[in-house]
């Protein structure tokens, strides 16, 4: 079986964990996959596909900033035939990064992150709602199957865009096991919080939080990382990292007292399981999917309200130990390789195979 897969509208270092997620998922899609594979990537991202075969859409170069993003996809749109024909004879394709660009001929599954211009849509500019509608919401409502981050998004999907449920498939992400794990760095008194500084990313209530805990913690200080800070005003006791390696994160998580993560709104919240598994303790929101990614291993708070992530900061400070040893196993269940294995699933299921694979099962064991 042979599987496409599309990055066209792939930004390097402008897409926050939906970009994670697609270049891990390839990545240890080399390590484990058991289909062939063709990756179409964008012609700035040509180490996107991750050890799988590249095909580069030349002169393809969808660039940081709305319009020029706008223009690259309504070019792919409408001259799908050359972008297409990259791909070669395949059997299936699969959009991790949602938008289906160049539009294939069904088969195909798109990976939805979450519906939150549909659940804050106060958060959005019109047309940032109108353009996820025509791509996002259109996207999912055409896929032979949807992919999706949490069963929390798998509710919200349905019940918003009216999608049945059977073909919508909950698969969680994964954690880097050989990059994130501890090293025994001594804790330092600051909190991390690697988010871009997107709406719901809820910045401005944990700068509040911050004056709060510091009357009681002078020390303590508040680190950010990921791009697009520079151009807002952060407190004294805030300091920018700005977009910085996946060692470097790593090395933050080792030595940061807490990770907070006070984001109105997540599909699924992959740096609070990257904190646990490099024995953070973690203090995140309880809402989206988030309660689902965390389980037991975090202590969870209202995002909306400042004196709640302060208190909950507080108590993930003071329970640091126990949360260590939550955290650690919490973050060992995922994996990218099973994260893997359960998208060629999908593909099979694309194509039928899969039925076809589970009816020879049964006729195997029947006849045992």
């Amino acid at each position: 079986m042979r599987v496409g897969i599309c990055l066209l509208t792939l930004v390097p270092g402008e897409m926050g964990g939906s970009e994670t997620y697609a270049r891990e998922l390839l990545h240890a899609l080399a390590e484990v996959g058991e289909h062939e594979y063709v990756v179409l990537v964008p012609d700035n991202a040509h180490d996107a596909a991750g050890g799988l075969p590249t095909a580069v859409a030349a002169g393809y170069r969808p660039l940081r900033g709305r319009v020029s993003r706008a223009i690259a996809r309504g070019r792919a749109a409408a001259f799908p035939a050359p972008l297409r024909s990259r791909l070669g004879d395949v059997d299936a394709v699969h959009y991790p990064l949602t938008v289906p660009l160049p539009r294939a001929p069904r088969p195909w599954a798109t990976t939805l992150h979450d519906v939150l211009h549909l659940d804050l849509p106060e958060l959005f500019p019109r047309a940032s709602r109108a353009l996820r509608a025509l791509t996002y919401d259109r996207a999912a409502r055409r896929s032979g199957i949807v992919i999706v981050v949490s069963e929390f998004v798998r509710e919200r999907a349905v019940e918003r865009l009216g999608l049945d449920p059977g073909r919508v498939r909950a698969i969680p992400h994964g954690v880097d096991h050989v990059r994130f794990h501890p090293r025994g760095e001594e804790r330092e008194p600051f909190l991390l919080y690697p988010a871009r500084p997107w709406p719901h990313k809820n910045h401005a209530r944990l700068f509040e939080a911050l004056a709060m805990l510091r009357r009681t913690h002078p020390d303590l200080r508040l680190v950010l990382t990921g791009g697009g800070h520079e151009a807002t005003p952060v407190p004294d006791d805030v300091e920018l990292r700005g977009l910085v390696s996946s060692e470097e994160l790593a090395s933050l998580y080792r030595r940061a007292a807490c990770l907070v993560f006070p984001s109105l709104y997540e599909g699924f919240g992959l740096p609070p399981l990257e904190a646990m598994a490099c024995g953070c303790p973690v203090a995140a929101s309880r809402v989206g999917g988030l309660p689902e990614t965390c389980g037991d291993a975090a202590v969870l708070f209202d995002p909306w309200d400042p004196e709640a992530i302060a208190a909950g900061v507080e108590e993930a400070l003071d329970r640091a130990p126990d949360l260590r040893v939550r955290g650690l196993a919490r973050a060992a269940a995922f994996t990218w390789e099973e994260t893997a294995r359960r998208h060629e699933t999908v593909y099979r299921d694309l194509t039928g195979d899969g039925a076809q694979t589970a009816d020879n099962r049964a006729r195997t064991s029947s006849a045992a």
